[in-house]
């Protein structure tokens, strides 16, 4: 067992209706080129639940950004948070540097999460950032942070939110019955809300929807937000959750619903989804939002397993990190996106701008993902020392190691390549 040892690039011979907007599959394509290009980036869950940090009245909750619904918090309870709300050690330019150094090429942040806090200067409400004692507007200052590092800016928007008065249901154990609620008067306070966003803080890559699941959110209003959003900016990308199509955990669409790609949570796919864009966003280590008494990170082997795998099936990884009350991303969270980042620096080939691996199934031995002309063979393990392709009928032309110096022999079998090395594959 060698774990993911090396990466080995060996060259073969051979050879929409969208609502509103009617795009052809080539218009798609080029709107969605950057981000399948791009593969790899980081989600960030940050917001007034990084101060409970899933502890309520000493009482440990759990639930982190679901504080509020885990501890059955009433919103006239929670609403304190924003005056002790002061993340003094916030550097925007650190965070990108963070992301642009593990090798990301995009970051999706939490514009609003369910708890309806806004990381802006909105002018359609107080429940927001600059009204805390910190006072400064993080989404501005992470915009100008990102240009600077040619980072894509994205941002994640909640369709759920627990605070406004017109958002419907509301919470069982806060029912505020004497307050008048109007959830068509909550759609245009969010479609306000997000021109902000479009028009203030872009152009931005992607918007990322959530909370879409309740029954008070309609495929009409799906498709209406989609048509909206796209208006504003026709070149963004929007996820599948902005309607009602999405399947579970699961994350992929099911029948005629917006959204331009799918969103798998906490898993990867046992298959990829051909034909069809999709994203596995994944936590370190077991919470999206910053939790005290969370320990349980993901190893580097897992995680570059892990890339490497998602990649290998066609999809995109977002990778999460949850900055905690002072604004600063913890240092597990740092230290193994680091060691992503070294890994990367060396067989980022393999990765950026490849598609899914022409197998059908994964390899017993590893994960391959590709480009014209050349397959990246990413070797988990290995203990005889050589990798066969069977069922690959292209012939080899060539074969080399990545970063690596282990001479390599190759050979085109009738059941395909072979491809074996003396020594050790280099450990990442």
């Amino acid at each position: 067992m060698i774990g993911l040892s090396g990466v080995i690039a060996i060259a073969i011979g051979g050879a929409t209706m969208i609502g509103q907007f009617a795009e052809t599959q080539a218009q798609k394509d080029a709107r969605m080129n950057w981000w399948r290009e791009a593969r790899f980036g980081m989600f960030i869950h940050w917001g007034l639940y990084a101060i409970p940090a899933s502890e309520w009245n000493g009482k440990r909750t759990g639930g982190a950004e679901w504080i509020l619904n885990h501890a059955q918090i009433k919103v006239e309870d929670y609403e304190p948070l924003l005056k002790q709300f002061n993340p003094v050690q916030f550097d925007a330019r650190e965070w990108v540097r963070i992301a642009k150094q593990a090798g990301m090429k995009y970051i999706v942040i939490t514009s609003k999460h369910h708890d309806g806090f806004c990381l802006w200067d909105s002018k359609l409400t107080d429940w927001k950032i600059t009204k805390t004692p910190f006072g400064r507007d993080v989404l501005r200052e992470l915009s100008e942070a990102c240009k600077e590092a040619g980072i894509t800016l994205c941002f994640y928007h909640s369709i759920m939110d627990w605070h406004h008065p017109d958002y419907l249901p509301r919470r069982a154990w806060d029912p505020r019955p004497g307050v008048e609620a109007d959830y068509d008067r909550y759609v245009e306070y969010m479609k306000g809300q997000l021109k902000e966003l479009v028009e203030g803080y872009g152009p931005l890559g992607v918007l990322w929807f959530d909370g879409e699941w309740e029954g008070t959110w309609t495929h009409e209003y799906g498709k209406t937000l989609y048509d909206y959003v796209r208006s504003l900016q026709p070149s963004i990308i929007v996820n599948n959750r902005v309607d009602k199509g999405r399947s579970g955990m699961a994350g992929m669409t099911v029948g005629d619903h917006r959204g331009d790609f799918g969103t798998p949570e906490q898993e990867v796919p046992p298959r990829g989804f051909p034909g069809v864009d999709w994203e596995s966003c994944i936590t370190l280590n077991r919470n999206w939002g910053f939790d005290k008494f969370d320990e349980d990170w993901k190893s580097r082997r897992s995680l570059l397993q892990m890339l490497v795998d998602v990649v290998s099936k066609g999809g995109n990884l977002l990778l999460n990190v949850g900055p905690d009350a002072l604004g600063r991303i913890p240092q597990p969270s740092v230290e193994r996106l680091s060691l992503v980042g070294a890994w990367l620096k060396t067989n980022g080939e393999a990765i950026y701008g490849t598609t899914a691996s022409p197998f059908p199934r994964p390899l017993s031995w590893g994960r391959v993902t590709q480009k014209p002309g050349v397959l990246y063979l990413h070797v988990f393990e290995s203990p005889d020392g050589k990798v066969e392709l069977s069922g690959l009928r292209n012939k080899l032309r060539s074969a080399s190691l990545l970063g690596g110096s282990a001479k390599l022999r190759w050979e085109n079998g009738e059941d395909g390549p072979i491809v074996a090395w003396e020594g050790s594959l280099p450990d990442p």
